[in-house]
């Protein structure tokens, strides 16, 4: 317990890094999934060639090299204005919403034709009908493959402090460098990525069950 009570402060610092780090990530693999999600199915042959090769290359691209190719990558081209956090955001958050992109595309393939033809029949444009009337059903049959990715974009971010971004992988290794038994910081740090997960599980859940068509 003195390791936590010693160090609350970097404790807090790490944590509320990770905290950062995945709300903001997860927000832009939503808006970006979703948005990937429609020019694949759009009606416009080159949105459609430009989703699916987004997706395709996020999708077989690890992490690891994603992070390098961005945060080295960036710069070089003259984006040097940006953080290794906003760096980071962008990976995470870009690398999810390919995965997040199939899930909602699974989910549309569940909505019946007729759904979408009644849609085109009242004269509603293909944006108006995939957004009210797609979407929203296929984001029914999607919440529990979207909340298993959004975990693991969690875990995920703990590449981010490999690369100058500090979250509670960086607390890891400086109570580690610090000369801190590995296993309690180990343990500790743990516990707070359990926490963080919990929560994100409890509210898929619960975003599930508020979703659920009454049978």
């Amino acid at each position: 317990m003195h390791v936590l009570l010693d160090n609350v402060d970097l404790f807090r610092r790490g944590f509320l890094g990770t905290l950062a780090l995945t709300g903001l990530s997860t927000f832009l693999a939503l808006t970006l999934g979703t948005v990937l999600t429609v020019f694949r199915v759009c009606p416009v042959p080159p949105l459609r060639v430009f989703g699916a090769a987004g997706v395709t290359v996020l999708c077989n691209t690890p992490l690891t090299l994603l992070f390098f190719g961005v945060t080295l990558g960036l710069p070089m081209v003259g984006l040097s204005g940006m953080g290794y956090f906003t760096l980071a955001v962008l990976t995470l958050g870009g690398y999810s919403s390919a995965f997040v992109c199939e899930a909602l595309r699974s989910g549309v393939n569940t909505v019946d034709v007729g759904q979408a033809e009644a849609a085109r029949s009242l004269g509603m444009s293909f944006a108006q009908t995939a957004f009210l009337v797609v979407l929203p059903q296929a984001g029914r049959v999607a919440v529990p493959p979207v909340g298993s990715i959004l975990i693991t974009l969690t875990k995920n971010s703990a590449l981010a402090g490999g690369f100058s971004v500090y979250e509670l992988f960086s607390v890891e290794k400086t109570l580690a460098e610090q000369g801190y038994a590995i296993l309690t910081v180990f343990a500790w740090v743990s516990v707070a990525y359990l926490l963080l997960i919990l929560t994100i599980s409890g509210a898929v859940r619960l975003v599930e069950h508020r979703l659920a068509v009454a049978p």
